[in-house]
């Protein structure tokens, strides 16, 4: 009985994990955009949560692909862009590699405006999922204590 209850809280917690992966990687873009020959990664949350969920994504399939990355959905005569890595933790395989938007010299693909607005994209979401977590916990609280 107890896993029906905190079957949506399971999710929450993936996504929370899921979200704080993909932190990482846009950190690690961040952190590595003067460096010559660096490939910018891409974590694709929605498939990620998918993988992780077991095809179940609710209400977190929005979000999580960057600006310019292709979704995998699309008109059957469209050519499909391959991806290395895909999913994350759930699913145990690496982070892909950023489709290049402005090619440089230097061989470096991280487009730092791109990067900053998906970190700041993706802190607001990790936050919005904390608060999904923390409000289900209340409910819980409230509906055990009778209040």
């Amino acid at each position: 009985m107890l896993d029906k209850l905190t079957s949506s809280m399971d999710l929450h917690t993936q996504a929370l994990v899921l979200r704080s992966e993909r932190q990482r990687v846009i950190a690690g873009n961040i952190a590595n955009a003067d460096t010559p020959g660096y490939a910018a990664r891409e974590s694709h949350f929605a498939d990620a949560l998918r993988a992780a969920s077991g095809g179940s994504e609710g209400t977190f399939a929005t979000g999580g692909l960057a600006a310019g990355a292709a979704s995998g959905a699309g008109h059957a005569r469209h050519i499909a862009l391959g991806r290395a890595g895909g999913a994350l933790a759930g699913a145990g395989s690496e982070p892909g590699y950023a489709v290049q938007t402005q090619p440089r010299l230097d061989g470096n693909s991280v487009d730092l405006d791109r990067e900053r607005a998906a970190f700041a994209d993706n802190a607001v979401r990790y936050e919005a999922t904390l608060r999904f977590i923390n409000g289900q916990g209340k409910t819980l609280l409230s509906a055990i204590t009778g209040q």
